[in-house]
This record gives C-alpha cells, sequence and structure tokens, in this order.
C-alpha cells in the first residue's frame, strides 16, 4: 500500500516542481528546492518498499516505519490537493476575468506557456507561503523516515513491471477439478426420497469445510446442476455471513421468490411473507457461508420454511461442525469435504498457469510448477491463486523466484497460508495495489457495481487522467 501511495505523488509532485518553474515564481524563497528535495527522498523510499512490505508480515518495526510513511505520504497527498484546488480556482477566475473584471482590484500575472496565471496578489502569496511552510515540515519529518530505513536491513529493489501475454480468449476454470465424487454425492442428496426422514421439510444439508476448500464451489455446481433445476419449483441463494441478520437474509430471500418488499419491515411480516411464498412448493434454498450457533435464532428462521412440499431442501456451507449440529442434522446429511489431492491441485494450477503455452515452455517450467503446486495444500482457490499468478511470469528465473520466496519459511502460520494470495497482491502494480486496497474498507459479500467502483477510485484519485 505504501508503494502505491508514493508511486501515485510522484507525478504530482513533478508537476508542482515544473509549475514553479513554468512559473518563474520567487515569492517564496526556496520552496521548490524543498518540493525537489521531498521528491527526491520519495524515490529513494519507493527503492526499498517492496521488500519492506514483505518484511512487515515478520517484523513489527518494520511496520511501524511503513506507518509512519503511510500518515506523511497522506499529508502530502493533502498539500497537494490543495494547491491544485488554487490553481483550478485561479482557472476559473481567469476564465470569467471579463464579467470580474470591475470586482476585482490588484492583480499580478505570471506568464504561462499559453495562458496568464491571476490571481490577487496577497492572497497568491499567502497560498505559496503556506503551501511551501506544509511542505518543509513534511521535508523535515521525511528525513527522519528515510534515515531510519537503514535499521532495518532493507533491500533495494527495482520493480520491473510485468509483460503481459497476449491471449486470444477467456480462461476456462469452470471445471471443478478432483470433486466428481462430491458433484455426484451432493447432487444424490438433493434429490434422494426423503421417506427415510419420516417425510421432514425440509431436509437440512450442511457442507462442512475449512476456509478455501471449495464449498461455495461445489454449491453453486449443485445449484446450476440441469437435474437440480428440474426438480425445484424455486431456487433461492443467499450469502449469509456474519452476523445472522435474520431480517437481511429475509430480505435477500422474498424477492427471489418474486415477493415486493414492499410494506415489509418486520421480521414477523418477512417471515409470514416466506411462508406463503413457499407453501405447497418444492423449494432449494442455499444459505452460503453459516456461522451462527443461536439454536433459537435459527429455529425461528426456519419455521415459515416447513411449509414447503416434501423433498424441498436447505443446502448450507460452513466451516464450523457444530453450527450443522444446533439444525438437528443427520451425521448422514453432513457432508464433510476433504482436501483436494497434489495432482488435482497441480490440474487447476496447470490450466491457469499453462495458458496458451506450448509444449517446450511447458516441459521447462514442469517441474517447477509442481513444486508451487504442492504448496496449495489441497485448497482449490490457493491453487487458482497461484496458477494465475504463475500465467503471467515468463521465463524459468521468474517461476524460481517464486518457489524460493521467503514467504513459504514464514513461521507464522497464517501467513504462510495466506501466501498465495500476498504474493499475487504483491506482484500487482503500485496503482493496482491500492485500487484493489481500497476495496478493503467495504463490508465483507458487498456487492460492488463497476461503475460505481471506478468513479470512486476516481474521486481518490487513484486513476491517473488519461
Amino acid at each position: 500500500m505504501a508503494d502505491a501511495l508514493i508511486s501515485v505523488l510522484l507525478d504530482p509532485l513533478i508537476s508542482i516542481t515544473t509549475e514553479f518553474l513554468i512559473q518563474q515564481v520567487k515569492l517564496v524563497k526556496g520552496v521548490k528546492e524543498e518540493v525537489s528535495s521531498l521528491k527526491s527522498k520519495l524515490v529513494a523510499i519507493k527503492d526499498v518498499l517492496e521488500g519492506a512490505e514483505k518484511k512487515q508480515l515478520e517484523d513489527p518495526r518494520v511496520r511501524r516505519w511503513l506507518d509512519q510513511l503511510r500518515d506523511v505520504s497522506y499529508d502530502i497527498d493533502n498539500v497537494l490537493d490543495k494547491w491544485n484546488t488554487e490553481i483550478l480556482t485561479s482557472e476559473i477566475q481567469k476564465q470569467n476575468a471579463p464579467a470580474l473584471a470591475s470586482a476585482l482590484k490588484k492583480k499580478v500575472c505570471f506568464p504561462l506557456p499559453s495562458s496568464c496565471f491571476c490571481l490577487s496578489q496577497p492572497k497568491k502569496v499567502g497560498i505559496l507561503h503556506e503551501v511551501a511552510r506544509k511542505i518543509k515540515k513534511l521535508n523535515e519529518t521525511l528525513e527522519r523516515i528515510a534515515q531510519e530505513k537503514s535499521n532495518y536491513s532493507l533491500e533495494t529493489t527495482k520493480v520491473v513491471p510485468n509483460k503481459r501475454r497476449e491471449t486470444t480468449s477467456l480462461v476456462d476454470v469452470s471445471e471443478v477439478y478432483g470433486r466428481d465424487t462430491d458433484k455426484d454425492d451432493l447432487i444424490s442428496k438433493l434429490l434422494c426420497d426423503t421417506s427415510g426422514h419420516g417425510g421432514k421439510v425440509p431436509v437440512i444439508i450442511p457442507i462442512v469445510g475449512m476456509g478455501r476448500i471449495g464449498k461455495t464451489t461445489l454449491a453453486q455446481f449443485a445449484f446450476n446442476d440441469e437435474k437440480v433445476l428440474a426438480n425445484f419449483d424455486e431456487r433461492v441463494w443467499v450469502c449469509v455471513s456474519e452476523p445472522f441478520d435474520e431480517i437481511g437474509i429475509a430480505k435477500a430471500i422474498l424477492p427471489a421468490l418474486k415477493v415486493d418488499l414492499k410494506d415489509l419491515h418486520t421480521l414477523q411480516a418477512l417471515l409470514l411473507s416466506i411462508r406463503k411464498s413457499v407453501e405447497g412448493k418444492k423449494f432449494l434454498l442455499v444459505l452460503d457461508d453459516v456461522w451462527t450457533e443461536d439454536r433459537e435464532v435459527w429455529e425461528r428462521f426456519i419455521q415459515p420454511f416447513r411449509s414447503g412440499a416434501v423433498g424441498s431442501r436447505i443446502l448450507i456451507t460452513t466451516r464450523k461442525l457444530t453450527v450443522a449440529t444446533i439444525m438437528d442434522v443427520p451425521k448422514s446429511m453432513i457432508y464433510n469435504l476433504q482436501l483436494l489431492s497434489e495432482e488435482h491441485c497441480w490440474s487447476i494450477f496447470s490450466q491457469l498457469a499453462f495458458f496458451e503455452r506450448n509444449g517446450e515452455e511447458r516441459q521447462q517450467l514442469e517441474e517447477i510448477g509442481r513444486k508451487i503446486a504442492n504448496k496449495c495444500k489441497g485448497l482449490s482457490l490457493q491453487a487458482k491463486t497461484l496458477g494465475g499468478l504463475m500465467r503471467f511470469k515468463e521465463t524459468k528465473r521468474d517461476w524460481k523466484d517464486v518457489l524460493s520466496d521467503k514467504i513459504w519459511e514464514s513461521h507464522d502460520e497464517k501467513i504462510k497460508h495466506f501466501a498465495p494470495f500476498l504474493l499475487s497482491y504483491y506482484d500487482l502494480p503500485p496503482l493496482e495495489k491500492r485500487c484493489f486496497s481500497y476495496c478493503s474498507v467495504f463490508p465483507k459479500d458487498y456487492e460492488f457495481r463497476r461503475d460505481e467502483l471506478i468513479e470512486m477510485w476516481m474521486s481518490q484519485g487513484y486513476l491517473s487522467s488519461d
């Protein structure tokens, strides 16, 4: 994130330096030199940031150093915003100058290549003094931070942008490798005769397994299977997560049942509407990522669905076996999802990593690739993430660098577990890192709308003008 911040700041600093030069500003002594000094320090710090962002995972001192750097970067960004706002204001005043001529008194004009930069002289001097004072103070702070970096043995690295491979089609990752038996078993449970369960409605089927093992993918596959489509009158998918918000979940279910939410404000009204909508119908409800262990809450929520027809199903995905326990689910209906085999992880990884590579490239990289794929530890999302990362690594040296990255040697199990995602993040160009990190301010399971997100990035100044 610090790398992204500094990259974003460098161009405006260069622009300000040029602006001072063009305008031949001499009202504030030394301000141009202060800006140039600030820029030079940022460039020097930027050279060690890639290593520092990785090292912070193990060294709290480096993490604190990066926090200080982030803070001063935001302060610099604020000063640049102040400067740019005044420049824009002066341009507007210049355009409206004829109409305002009678109201304006003394002006001072600095020759620009194609126009006149106009502000009232007292205001101009005040703005420059304010900018100069803040830049001088920030320069002193940054000098201290720059000197500190020598305490942490940070290696200088030059970030070389990845050469993106030309592709002719989208990668097909729709295959659920290694889950053929799981798919068949799950669909069988969804479609089987429920007479053995005393005709209980609905039958609850929990898919239980650790995070990123593929529970949601398996549930999606079953939800969209042709036989499943033909078997149920209604199908509804809801992402639950934490907390178990009964009103929110009910409001997500009703539109899928073609019910207008108007005038449905209380939980009681929502649940009654659900009951009426599913009464006598065979339905499939998927509740993805359930965490609640509150039996009372679950019982209250499930009641409306008992009006459905025999054969109705509620399929849930959860990381916790205790969630299935509070639902009084027979052991025979709990589906414990196991880790993928190394060979299946390799299948997922190689489909992405070797996409549009020729046989010779594959032969040269396969041995290293298998070693990288083995680090997925049976988790499909890790395999997809690493495969996507390696797809854009051109040379054997690039592949060896990923395999030998120090992140795999971390003593922190959590860091090792998230290593594929961290490596993919570090591989992003600085501006893309900043756009990606911005998304962390939204709550879990937030539904992004592409155009709105782009506009939010624009409002933060993350995207260049072109």
